[in-house]
C-alpha cells in the first residue's frame, strides 16, 4: 500500500475563510476554488500542480488512490476536497493532526507549524499570508511558483511528521482515525428541511413568549438573586463558585464562568433563552444550531464532524460548530434536531448504545466482583442499590427509589460527596435533604468498598507518578504508569497525560495539579478513576466500531453509542451483527460484562 501525502491551497479572503466559516460551508461555498495541490507518493519528490478544476482533476487521476493510505494535516479539510470535488476515495485516510493529538495530549497546539517545531522537523512557510483575496488568475508566474514551493514544504513536513509519529502509533488507532474521518468525508445522512424550519420558528416564538410572560426585565436578568430564582423556576440548580475576593460561595454568573457556559448549551431552550438574554446574545444555541442545520440541508447531505481524540480521556468531540455530542433529547422541543437527521431512501439508522459501560468498567477495574457479577447476570443493579439504601425488598422498590439507586450507581463511583450528589438529584427535579444525601453516599461506599479502595490507589498513583515510580492501577495488566511523561498507559497503547504534574501542601493534605490550556487543574484519586474509566470505555467503543461490518456504515458516534446506516432489506441481520460487535470484549478486558441496546428508525430521533 502506497503512502500518499497531500495538501491543497484554496482561495480565501477576509470573509470567505475557515476562520469565519465551517469546513462544510467553506468547501461547498460558491467562492470555493482550488488554486493548487501538492502530492508526495512514498519517498518520491513532491509534485505541485495548479490549473483549472479540470486540469487538477487530470493531475490527480494519475495517482493510484484506491490502493493507498492518504495522509494530510487536518484531513477532514483536504479529504473532503478530494472526495466532494474530485471523487477520490483512498483505501484509508490518515491524519497527522489526529495522531499528534493522541500522542501528545489535547493541552498543546497541534497545528502543522507547532508540530513541526516540536519534533524539530522544519519550519512552515508564510507565503499563504500573501495569497489572501487572490484567485488563481491573480497570481503572477513567480508568485504561483513561490506558493507551490510553500505547499510542497507543507507536504514534506506532513510526511516527516507522519513517519515520526507512526513509529509509536497503534495500528488499530489508525483505523479508528479512518472511520472517524469517513463520517465527515463520506457524508450520507440527510436533513429534514421542513421540520427544521418549523422548529426554528417555534423556538423563536417560545423565546419571545417566555420573556413576555415572565415579565423579565434587563434589571431582573442582571440581578444575581433574581436570575437564580428564574433558573430555579425552570428546575435548574444555579451554578456556584468560590469567590476569589471573599473566599465564600457565590453564583457563577460571569460570562467566563464554566457553570454559566454549560447553561448556554442546556437542553431546555427556556434556560438557553434566559442565559442568552442575560449575556445580551441575539440568539440562543438552539436557534443558532437549527439555523446551521437548515443551511447545511440547503447545500446537501450532512457531513458528520466528529473530532478524534478531542478530550483528555481520548473521547471523541464535536467539531465544525455543530456539536452532535450534545443534541437535546428532552424538554418541549425534545428530539426535534435528532429527528431531523435522516437515513437516505432505502436505508434505516440503527443506534446501538453500550449499556452502563462506565459503571461496568469501574466495578470490573476495582475488582468489585459482586457488582460485576450482577451486571453479568443482567440483574437490576439500580434496584439492588435502592434496596440497600431503603432496606426494602426489590419487589417493593418504587420508581423514585430506583431512580435514586440509579443515580447513585452512575454518579457516586468517582468519589462524589453528599452536596454534589444532592445537587445532581435536584437537576432531575428530585429534592433530597443533605443529611439523607450523606447517608446514601455512605451506604454506597460501604457496599462498594473496593471501589473506594481504587480511589485511594489512584491517589497513590499520583504520588508515584510525581516521584517517577512505576506502578499499576486497578486490575493487573490493564493500566500502568509511565512516570517520566506523567501519564497512564491505556489498553489502546495511547496515554492519559497529566502534564507538568505538581504537588503542594494544603489544609486537607497534598493537592496535585496538572497543566491545561486554561491553566492548572486539580487532580485527585477519584477524578483519576473517572478519567481512566472513561478512557477505557472509549478504548472499547473504538475497538467495537472496527468490528462492525463495513456494509453497515458507522455514521456517528455519541459518547458510548454508535449509529449505523444500513439497507432496509438487511435491517434484522444488521441489528444482530451490530449488537454482537457492541457486546464483543477485547482480550485485555476478559471478565468485563458488556451489554448494549439498540433502536431502529428512519431518523436518529426515532431510534431512541
Amino acid at each position: 500500500m502506497d503512502l500518499i501525502t497531500v495538501d491543497f491551497e484554496t482561495y480565501y479572503s477576509q470573509e470567505f475563510s475557515l476562520s469565519k466559516m465551517t469546513t462544510e460551508e467553506y468547501i461547498r461555498g460558491r467562492q470555493f476554488e482550488t488554486i493548487g495541490v501538492a502530492v508526495k507518493v512514498n519517498n518520491k519528490p513532491t509534485e505541485w500542480a495548479s490549473g483549472t478544476h479540470e486540469q487538477i482533476q487530470t493531475f490527480l487521476d494519475t495517482f493510484n488512490w484506491g490502493d493507498s493510505m492518504v495522509v494530510a494535516h487536518n484531513t477532514m479539510f483536504d479529504g473532503a476536497i478530494m472526495s466532494w470535488k474530485f471523487g477520490i476515495e483512498p483505501k484509508i485516510w490518515a491524519d497527522t493532526m489526529c495522531m499528534s493529538r493522541a500522542l501528545r495530549g489535547v493541552e498543546v497546539s497541534h497545528s502543522l507549524k507547532a508540530t513541526a517545531i516540536r519534533y524539530e522537523l522544519g519550519i512552515k512557510g508564510t507565503e499563504v499570508l500573501a495569497a489572501k483575496g487572490k484567485h488563481r488568475e491573480d497570481f503572477t508566474t513567480e508568485e504561483l511558483g513561490r506558493y507551490g514551493d510553500y505547499c510542497i514544504n507543507d507536504v514534506e513536513l506532513t510526511h516527516k511528521i507522519f513517519k515520526k509519529l507512526v513509529k509509536h502509533f497503534p495500528t488499530k488507532e489508525l483505523r479508528v482515525i479512518d472511520a472517524t474521518l469517513r463520517m465527515f468525508i463520506d457524508a450520507v445522512l440527510e436533513l429534514d428541511l421542513g421540520l427544521l424550519e418549523e422548529h426554528l420558528e417555534n423556538v423563536k416564538i417560545r423565546k419571545d413568549t417566555l420573556l413576555i410572560n415572565a415579565g423579565v426585565t434587563k434589571k431582573d436578568l442582571m440581578s444575581n438573586d433574581k436570575f437564580a430564582e428564574l433558573l430555579k423556576g425552570l428546575g435548574v440548580v444555579p451554578p456556584t463558585k468560590i469567590s476569589v475576593k471573599t473566599g465564600k460561595e457565590a453564583f457563577a454568573f460571569a460570562k467566563t464562568d464554566e457553570g454559566l457556559k454549560e447553561l448556554e448549551t442546556h437542553e431546555d431552550d427556556r434556560v438557553q433563552t434566559l442565559v442568552a438574554a442575560r449575556l445580551g446574545n441575539k440568539s440562543t444555541l438552539e436557534e443558532t444550531r437549527a439555523q446551521r442545520f437548515i443551511d447545511i440541508a440547503k447545500r446537501g447531505t450532512l457531513p458528520v464532524p466528529i473530532r478524534y481524540y478531542a478530550a483528555h480521556t481520548g473521547r471523541w468531540g464535536g467539531s465544525d460548530k455543530i456539536n452532535l455530542q450534545n443534541l437535546p433529547s428532552r424538554g418541549v422541543n425534545g428530539k426535534v434536531l435528532k429527528s431531523s437527521i435522516c437515513a437516505p431512501d432505502g436505508y434505516k439508522l440503527i443506534d446501538c448504545d453500550s449499556s452502563q459501560i462506565e459503571a461496568r468498567v469501574l466495578a470490573w477495574l476495582a475488582g468489585q466482583d459482586d457488582l460485576t457479577e450482577a451486571f453479568a447476570n443482567g440483574e437490576d443493579v439500580y434496584k439492588q442499590m435502592a434496596t440497600k439504601i431503603y432496606g426494602e425488598d426489590e419487589a417493593d422498590i418504587t420508581k423514585d427509589q430506583r431512580f435514586v439507586g440509579k443515580t447513585t450507581i452512575l454518579g457516586a463511583g468517582y468519589g462524589m460527596g453528599a452536596v454534589r450528589f444532592k445537587d445532581q438529584l435536584a437537576t432531575f427535579g428530585f429534592d433530597m435533604e443533605l443529611a439523607e444525601a450523606r447517608r446514601v453516599i455512605n451506604v454506597y461506599r460501604d457496599s462498594n468498598w473496593k471501589i473506594g479502595q481504587l480511589w485511594r490507589q489512584a491517589q497513590h498513583v499520583l504520588k508515584c507518578m510525581y516521584n517517577c515510580d512505576d506502578v499499576g492501577l486497578g486490575r493487573k495488566g490493564v493500566l500502568s504508569v509511565v512516570p517520566h511523561i506523567y501519564a497512564i498507559k491505556l489498553p489502546s497503547g495511547l496515554h492519559l497525560r497529566y502534564g507538568d504534574l505538581q504537588v503542594q501542601q494544603e489544609e486537607r493534605g497534598l493537592q496535585y495539579s496538572y497543566l491545561t490550556r486554561e491553566g492548572r487543574k486539580n487532580i485527585y484519586g477519584g477524578k483519576v478513576v473517572e478519567n481512566v474509566c472513561q478512557a477505557i470505555a472509549r478504548c472499547i467503543i473504538a475497538e467495537q466500531m472496527l468490528k462492525i461490518p463495513k456494509q453497515y456504515k458507522a455514521v456517528l458516534t455519541v459518547h458510548d453509542s454508535i449509529v449505523c446506516c444500513v439497507p432496509e432489506t438487511a435491517v434484522s441481520e444488521a441489528q444482530l451483527s451490530i449488537e454482537e460487535s457492541m457486546r464483543w470484549v477485547p482480550d485485555w478486558a476478559t471478565g468485563l460484562p458488556l451489554d448494549c441496546e439498540s433502536g431502529i428508525g428512519n431518523s436518529y430521533g426515532e431510534c431512541e
